[in-house]
C-alpha cells in the first residue's frame, strides 16, 4: 500500500533526482492502486498544465496495467485502440514515458507515479529513481 508518507518520499526523491541531473522543473503525482491521488508536487517555475499531464501519465499506466512507455508503443502499433481508450477515460490518458507502475517487494501492484516537466525520457528516469529510492520496484514497460 502507498501511504501518504511513502508517496511524499517518492516525490522528494524524484524531485531530487531531477535536480541532480539538471532537469527542468518537474511535477510529480503518486496514485494508489485504485488510481486515487495520494500526493502531488509541482516545482517552482513548472508550467500550470503539469498536474493534468502527470496525472494522465500515471492514471493511464495504472488503468491499463503497463507503464506509459509501453502505452506509447501500443499507441504506435494500435492508434485506434489507444484513441478509443483515451476517449473512454475522458482524455485522461497520456501515452508517453513518465508514467511508471509501482510494485512492492512481493510483486504486488501498489500504485503509479507520473512525472512531467522535462523530456519524456527524463521524466521517466526521475520517476524510476524516486520509486527505487523508496525501496520499491519501478515498472516502465
Amino acid at each position: 500500500m502507498i501511504t501518504l508518507d511513502l508517496a511524499n518520499t517518492i516525490i522528494a526523491a524524484t524531485l531530487g533526482a531531477g535536480r541532480e541531473r539538471g532537469m527542468a522543473p518537474l511535477s510529480v503525482i503518486v496514485l494508489d492502486a485504485g488510481g486515487n491521488v495520494k500526493a502531488f508536487a509541482r516545482e517552482d517555475n513548472a508550467s500550470n498544465m503539469r498536474y493534468a499531464i502527470a496525472h494522465g501519465k500515471a492514471f493511464g499506466a495504472i488503468g491499463m496495467g503497463m507503464g506509459s512507455r509501453a502505452l506509447m508503443t501500443r499507441a504506435e502499433q494500435q492508434p485506434s485502440f489507444i484513441a478509443a481508450a483515451n476517449a473512454a477515460l475522458g482524455g485522461a490518458l497520456i501515452p508517453v514515458p513518465g508514467g511508471v507502475l509501482v510494485r512492492a517487494a512481493d510483486g504486488s501492484l501498489i500504485g503509479a507515479v507520473g512525472v512531467t516537466g522535462d523530456t519524456s525520457d527524463n521524466d521517466e528516469t526521475a520517476a524510476v529513481a524516486g520509486i527505487e529510492a523508496a525501496g520499491l520496484i519501478a515498472v516502465t514497460g
